[in-house]
């Protein structure tokens, strides 16, 4: 899929012809041989120029919790060049200022979505902004007029903001000698994002701030990656790693290898879904005792047999079928079929399907029409229908409007980027790359380096696209000393992939950024 617009070529090709001509003269009884001149070679094609970075400046005001506070917003592009000084790329951003604030105090966070090539006005727009949209949890947010409001929970009272577009989202784009290649895979994105980072410290003068990462879904793997390249390469010390919904590790984190684990992972996130959605037999009050009993279930029961493999005795299968119809609502005749393994499209459309309903993925809460009642597999995800019209709108609205930007370029919401993306990885340590990547190992490097480096993980129990079982997998498995783990704390939220739709969850998610900052920032200093 294409996923830059690419200016056309402009082709001038002149030939000229010369003639010589004899005026008055009387024809001659035969016609002499015509004199033809040479044609002159066509010109090569014109080289487009190479576009400029453009930034607008927008000076606000607004008040967080009843405390004034003045900021500068700067939208716009960065040039990125290559080892030889040539320009590769615009590198789209907007940073948010607190005027007044001391550089080398206030801390200072560079956030970004996931995907791969997905831009960050869900963040921008959804919880970290200025402004967020207006949205109303669980309904269709498709008609407009669309709205922003004044965002209460809003981060800019504790840090200074760079929201970050990677190469082909967004603004951002490939430009000169660059090519998609070198932006567009695990590696590849995690220098250029780490690059960037370094570029804005040099020119923005915020080299001694406190610093941080905010990376949401696949932002996860990307933050892995960054924090190790920003030390290793840079010798940037981030103060923290703040992990939202994250993915990191895809043999842990994808039912559609297949691998044994993944379909582990999952589970417990099937059991919220189906108890939410009252799909569970004899279902209790109490969502958390329910996931108690079914991480047990997964941990003590299901996953041993699935391990087990064929030496599975048919009454050991037959306690696990029964398990399955208890926790996940889904019947144990189907779970037989599926041979006790079961991605989440299929589970998302099996679950409500009785009911004409079809289970959201980012957020498994929503559900929407069914298209194909017979259809294995979902064919669009509820939730993102329910909420993406209303970020694009009002991003768009918010960006050309209030920060000003003048382009007359399309804002990617998604650059659709995933079918080029080189999945290779390799990690610290190792000379060659790994075909599945896991940068929770890349995260681990830099935390045992970088021991006073906390990092606060985020996740939903209606998570699908991300399980909180893959999150604490993930958790459980950082190969780090004892004393470094201490470093790591995990909040849960009764939400999906981003939990900030759901208003109590979006208080919870302002309280524990915040708190996290507070405590790891240098000094006491509030400004």
């Amino acid at each position: 899929m294409t996923t830059l617009l690419k200016r056309a070529l402009i082709v001038c090709s002149a030939v000229l012809a010369f003639g010589l001509q004899a005026a008055d003269a009387p024809a001659p009884a035969t016609a002499a041989p015509a004199t033809t001149a040479a044609a002159a070679p066509a010109a090569a094609p014109a080289t487009p120029p190479i576009p400029e970075a453009k930034t607008w400046v927008t000076q606000h005001k607004t008040t967080i919790a009843g405390v004034p506070l003045a900021y500068t917003a700067t939208a716009g592009t960065m040039r990125i060049t290559n080892e030889s000084d040539e320009p590769v790329a615009l590198f789209g951003y907007t940073s948010y200022v607190r005027d007044g604030g001391d550089r080398a105090s206030r801390p200072l966070v560079f956030a970004y979505n996931g995907g791969p090539g997905s831009a960050s006005a869900w963040l921008h727009m959804g919880i970290l902004g200025p402004k967020r949209t207006q949205l109303t949890d669980l309904e269709s947010n498709t008609r407009g007029p669309f709205r922003t409001v004044d965002n209460d929970y809003t981060i800019l009272d504790r840090a200074d903001l760079v929201l970050i577009d990677p190469i082909g989202t967004g603004f951002s784009r490939v430009i000169g000698k660059g090519e998609g290649s070198d932006f567009w895979g695990v590696d590849q994105d995690a220098r250029s994002v780490s690059d960037f980072i370094v570029r804005f410290l040099n020119e923005s003068g915020r080299w001694s701030s406190p610093k941080y990462i905010l990376g949401e879904s696949y932002g996860g793997m990307r933050s892995g990656a960054v924090a190790y390249m920003l030390l290793d390469r840079h010798n940037v010390a981030l103060n923290g790693v703040i992990l939202v919904s994250p993915y990191m590790d895809v043999a842990a984190g994808n039912a559609d290898m297949p691998l044994d684990l993944a379909y582990v992972n999952f589970l417990p996130t099937y059991a919220a879904t189906a108890w939410y959605h009252h799909a569970v037999p004899n279902r209790p009050d109490d969502l958390q005792a329910f996931l108690r009993e079914a991480e047990a279930f997964t941990r003590d029961v299901y996953a041993p047999l699935l391990f087990k493999g064929a030496r599975a005795t048919a009454a050991e299968r037959q306690t696990v079928l029964q398990g399955l119809a208890r926790y996940t609502g889904v019947s144990a005749e189907y779970w037989d079929k599926a041979n006790l393994r079961m991605n989440e499209s299929r589970f998302l459309q099996e679950l409500l399907r009785s009911r004409g309903l079809v289970v959201g993925r980012i957020d498994t809460r929503y559900t929407g029409g069914n298209l194909n009642s017979i259809s294995e597999t979902t064919v669009y995800d509820a939730y993102s229908a329910a909420i993406a019209p209303a970020i694009v709108a009002t991003f768009n609205d918010y960006y050309r409007n209030e920060l000003k930007v003048q382009s007359d370029r399309e804002y990617l919401l998604s650059g659709r980027v995933y079918s080029k993306w080189d999945e290779r990885h390799t990690p610290p340590g190792s000379d060659s790359p790994a075909v599945v990547a896991n940068t929770a190992i890349d995260l681990a490097h830099a935390m045992v380096r970088n021991p006073k480096m906390k990092v606060l993980v985020q996740t939903g129990y209606f998570d699908l696209a991300c399980p909180y079982g893959t999150v604490t997998y993930f958790v459980d498995h950082l190969d780090v000393p004892p004393a470094v783990r201490a470093n790591v704390s995990v909040e849960y939220y009764e939400a999906g992939h981003m939990m900030y739709v759901h208003p109590a969850s979006m208080v919870k998610f302002k309280k524990d950024v915040g708190t996290f900052i507070d405590a790891t920032r240098q000094g006491n200093d509030a400004k």
